[in-house]
């Protein structure tokens, strides 16, 4: 489908300020300090551009999932110095996102200036998607625009609200990451294979029911596997299975496209010991990786392809005895010759941990909206932004 949404590039914003929707949800140590800065990275080209243009720009971001209010340790003040480093100058920060010290500071903001709103998250309206929240934050900006990919597929109020009211846009990141996933969900070079982990069937069956339409085969590992493997009957023993979905998995099984399983497991036996198994697991004997077996075959399957998404690890990859699936599929990811994309998420982390993250072609900022957009083609971020008023 067409995003038939403007974009920054098209913009001119002399004079205005931008209320930015940014995706500054990062991971922080436990002195505060941001411990990977890609998202603020992310971001930097989207408010260069209005800077740039004389304009200024009012950034604000949820930071991990505050319970009942403000909590310190979610605080965006933690943030201001690796944004400020990220874009090279001094910013201001504002300890609301809404009310009387808000509304000053975006006031007084001069052209080329920056302001970072606090955590969007330390109101429950903003997850609800409350109006009367959202118009808060708009009264704040002449222009919206949204270059959250990371939170685009969720209706929250910063997400949908403002571009009811303002004249809005997409930032690069926003552009970028639909177009690079429109173009692999619509027209991907063949062979097409997508290679699905995780815990849950039930998480991503959407978005394989979704895939199997498009792609020419489909790769599953992670936890996910022992549900497919318990739909062709195969013994599990304590591995995570979700019996309510192995009716699904048999139907997607019986369909017409080539679904790749694992033919070992790694994991620990009935006695909690580290062992390497067949498909069929012993009573108490519990998988956590794929096997070396399997992920030979899996390299084989990927480096054969022209176009591939890899979206969930393998196994248990945080504990070092349970990492070698996914960096053998990551390693296979980063060096076939195919166009590769890797889901957000779990999957970014261990292309991060395993140094391959400026290996592959695209790398997305979300994992759930990198899902959704391939099983829908829209978001409700987009979709908010396509409805907005024209930008004067």
């Amino acid at each position: 489908m067409s995003l038939n949404v403007k974009n920054v590039d098209s913009l001119s914003f002399a004079g205005k300020k931008a209320l930015i929707r940014v995706d500054f949800n990062v991971p922080l140590d436990e002195h505060f300090q941001v411990t990977d800065d890609t998202r603020i990275q992310a971001a930097v080209p989207t408010i260069q551009k209005i800077l740039n243009d004389g304009g200024s720009a009012i950034l604000m971001s949820h930071l991990g999932r505050p319970k009942g209010g403000p909590e310190d340790k979610y605080s965006l003040k933690h943030i201001v110095s690796a944004v400020e480093a990220a874009l090279g100058q001094k910013i201001s920060f504002a300890s609301d996102c809404i009310g009387e010290e808000a509304i000053q500071k975006a006031a007084q903001l001069g052209a080329g200036q920056v302001l970072l709103l606090e955590n969007l998250r330390f109101y429950k309206e903003e997850e609800k998607g409350d109006e009367a929240f959202a118009a808060k934050l708009a009264q704040l900006g002449d222009v919206y625009v949204n270059d959250a990919f990371g939170t685009a597929h969720r209706a929250h109020a910063s997400i949908v609200g403002p571009p009811k009211t303002l004249p809005s846009a997409m930032g690069r990141l926003l552009q970028k990451e639909v177009e690079v996933l429109g173009e692999m969900r619509n027209h991907p070079k063949r062979p097409f294979i997508a290679v699905l982990g995780g815990a849950k069937v039930s998480d991503k069956l959407g978005v394989i029911e979704a895939l199997l339409s498009t792609v020419d085969a489909l790769v599953i590992g992670g936890g996910m596997c022992f549900t497919f493997l318990a739909a062709k009957g195969m013994p599990v023993g304590s591995s995570i299975c979700e019996l309510d979905q192995v009716a699904v998995c048999k139907r997607l099984l019986d369909g017409s496209k080539p679904i790749h399983l694992p033919e070992d497991i790694v994991g620990l036996n009935a006695e909690g010991n580290y062992a390497t198994f067949g498909i069929r697991l012993p009573e108490g004997a519990k998988g956590l990786d794929i096997g070396p077996g399997t992920a030979a075959a899996f390299t084989d399957v990927i480096m054969d392809a022209r176009t591939v998404f890899w979206n969930g690890p393998m196994g248990m990859f945080e504990d070092p005895r349970f990492a070698a699936g996914t960096k053998t599929v990551a390693q296979a990811v980063a060096d076939t010759k195919a166009f590769t994309v890797v889901g957000g998420g779990d999957s970014a982390a261990a292309l991060a941990q395993f140094g391959l993250d400026d290996e592959v072609d695209h790398v997305s900022t979300g994992g759930g909206a990198s899902l959704e957009y391939l099983e829908l083609g829209d978001l409700p971020g987009l979709a908010a932004l396509r409805g907005a008023p024209n930008v004067r």
